[in-house]
């Protein structure tokens, strides 16, 4: 009996994986990193040019698949995995992928390393307001309200209040000053 029903449970998850589609997020238009989320196993990516998963490699990819792979393991919360991606970028002086080590290594507990990869992408672009968004956030998670504010006004001069990365900081700020 125990024996049936294992099989019967084991089939059922087959079943849904093949009823399983692609759900990508708002503006997305299924970038190479939809599919490293929804098709590729733990350690691949999806390489656009073969349109299968594959496991990465250091000049296998061009850094825009990196790129879109990597943000979206990390959008995914697979912060260990989008920085081994990420990682194999060929510039490592591009402010997207900068930005997503950040991203990934402030998400993963590495607060200070995160910070180090967000500054090095402030350097390279400084109107970069994603990166100032996500900064002012790691200032509040080590308790640095002055900090996160600076990055606020920093967004304002050069998006104004009405920008998502304004909104979003702002709101953080709020609840960091309400808790």
């Amino acid at each position: 009996m125990h024996k049936r029903m294992l099989i019967q449970a084991a089939t059922a998850l087959l079943a849904l994986q093949f009823l399983a589609v692609p759900v990508y997020a708002a503006g997305s238009g299924g970038s190479g990193g939809d599919e490293t989320v929804t098709h590729c196993k733990k350690g691949q990516v999806w390489d656009k040019k073969k349109k299968k998963c594959v496991a990465p490699q250091e000049g296998m990819l061009d850094d825009d698949s990196i790129y879109d792979a990597g943000h979206a393991l990390a959008m995914a919360g697979r912060y260990d995995e989008a920085i081994a991606v990420l990682s194999l970028a060929a510039n490592k002086q591009d402010p997207r992928i900068l930005n997503y080590l950040g991203y990934s290594h402030r998400h993963s507990g590495r607060v200070t390393v995160g910070l180090g990869y967000y500054e090095e992408a402030l350097r390279i672009d400084p109107n970069y307001t994603l990166v100032r968004e996500y900064l002012g956030e790691a200032h509040l998670q080590i308790g640095d309200l002055a900090g996160a504010q600076q990055q606020l006004m920093e967004i304002e001069k050069r998006t104004g209040k009405g920008s998502r990365e304004y909104g979003m900081l702002a709101e953080q700020i709020d609840h960091f000053m309400r808790s």
